[in-house]
């Protein structure tokens, strides 16, 4: 859940209320690449931004899927991920806003300071 996360949010620029409130319906898979649509911003804006695979990116997001249980009742994406199974439970905002901070964490990066996907690279470099 945390790698698919990353590679939606970087790829798509998107605020922490987007990936919560991501469905099925609004990532097209298309073979080579993923669409995705934004459609409720804070801009009231809706985008659309292409995910390619580089690496092993939609590898790992039709991985992530293919977990998804068959008998979840709501159409978010992102469920919880733990001991390599999807619940049916939705990813809520703070376990995504955290996101950052795990990444940080898991990089051995000094002081991870990193809220709301703001970074302090002042403290990052003292």
């Amino acid at each position: 859940m945390i790698k698919v996360g990353l590679i939606l949010g970087i790829a798509g620029a998107c605020r922490t209320d987007e990936l919560v409130n991501l469905t099925v319906d609004d990532i097209e898979d298309v073979g080579s690449s993923l669409i995705v649509k934004i459609p409720n911003t804070k801009t009231k804006i809706p985008r659309i931004f292409v995910v390619t695979d580089v690496g092993n990116m939609l590898e790992l997001f039709r991985k992530y899927l293919s977990l998804r249980p068959p008998h979840v009742k709501h159409n978010r994406f992102f469920l919880y991920y733990k001991a390599g199974k999807c619940s049916s439970q939705p990813v809520g905002k703070n376990t995504m806003g955290k996101i950052p901070s795990v990444v940080a964490s898991y990089l051995k990066l000094p002081d991870a300071c990193y809220t709301g996907g703001i970074v302090d690279y002042n403290r990052l470099h003292t």
